[in-house]
């Protein structure tokens, strides 16, 4: 997730305003496909509720089918290089969805925040409409920005309350005014402006404020204690605010690098089976 140079960027072009794009620093070219991981796989192009064109992955498992994955990426780049955080679930009987945002890889637009949960639910009801008939759990598994952005479509969103056997949040943060001031605090060339531009950014969509009413849907948050990106501190305090049933997972190593380990792949696959077993009541 590269928030400061996405913020630092921002800022010289554009100065200080109420804004969401400071979060997210795409990038347009796919450096490589599912192909070449071996994975069967469909090109799968949407279309926006402001009629943009947006790009995804549809992942196909392997026999037997366990259920459906979601997957909402971080702030940078696009779903190319995010690819190897959910390349192992079709293995283990999961489909896997990957969508880029609008302004990520082949997707049309800006980014924006609003612009971007927009697209989740475009994505979600492609999901829905491709598990018609099957009767498996669909799960919601972000990761970083994804993560955040993941809280609060799960806590708001008609159809994924309705739908979702699970979410899954891997380091997520609190509030944008919190990861943005913290970001610009690492650096001397920004360190005056953290207070400025966490006062500057988009407000209304902050995962502190909504992750109490997942509930009772199943949470599981993962925060690694190396993570340098976003502060583990964040994760406690989101724990704190969920409501049960919640569960967490401590990890250690760089940010969202958490299944590149095999005892995390296997808590996770865990953790699937045990929410998807029965429908959650809402």
């Amino acid at each position: 997730m590269r928030i400061l140079p996405a913020i630092t960027a921002f800022l010289m072009l554009h100065g200080l305003s109420g804004c969401s794009g400071i979060f997210f620093f795409p990038q347009k070219t796919l450096v490589q496909t599912p192909e070449r991981l071996h994975l069967d796989y469909e090109d799968v192009y949407l279309e926006s509720r402001d009629n943009l064109t947006l790009h995804g992955w549809w992942l196909k498992a392997k026999a037997p089918l366990r259920g459906t994955v979601y997957f909402l990426h971080g702030n940078a780049e696009n779903i190319s290089t995010h690819i190897h955080n959910v390349a192992w679930l079709p293995d283990c009987g999961y489909q896997v969805f990957l969508l880029d945002y609008r302004g990520f890889g082949h997707s049309q637009g800006k980014a924006t925040l609003p612009g971007a949960l927009q697209d989740i639910a475009t994505g979600f009801q492609f999901v829905l409409d491709k598990n018609t008939g099957r009767k498996k759990p669909v799960y919601l598994l972000g990761q970083s920005l994804g993560a955040s952005m993941a809280i609060y479509f799960a806590a708001t969103d008609p159809a994924a309350r309705k739908n979702l056997s699970a979410v899954i949040s891997d380091a997520a943060f609190t509030r944008y005014s919190a990861i943005a001031r913290y970001a610009t605090s690492q650096s001397w060339l920004t360190w005056l402006l953290q207070y400025p531009v966490s006062w500057s950014v988009i407000r209304g969509y902050d995962p502190i404020d909504y992750i109490a009413d997942i509930a009772p849907l199943p949470l599981l948050l993962i925060h690694s204690k190396d993570d340098q990106v976003i502060p583990y501190a964040f994760s406690q305090e989101l724990l704190q605010a969920a409501q049960p049933p919640k569960t967490f997972l401590a990890t250690s190593g760089p940010h969202t690098a958490t299944f590149n380990d095999r005892k995390n792949r296997e808590f996770l696959l865990q953790f699937l089976a045990n929410t998807g077993k029965q429908p959650q009541p809402r």
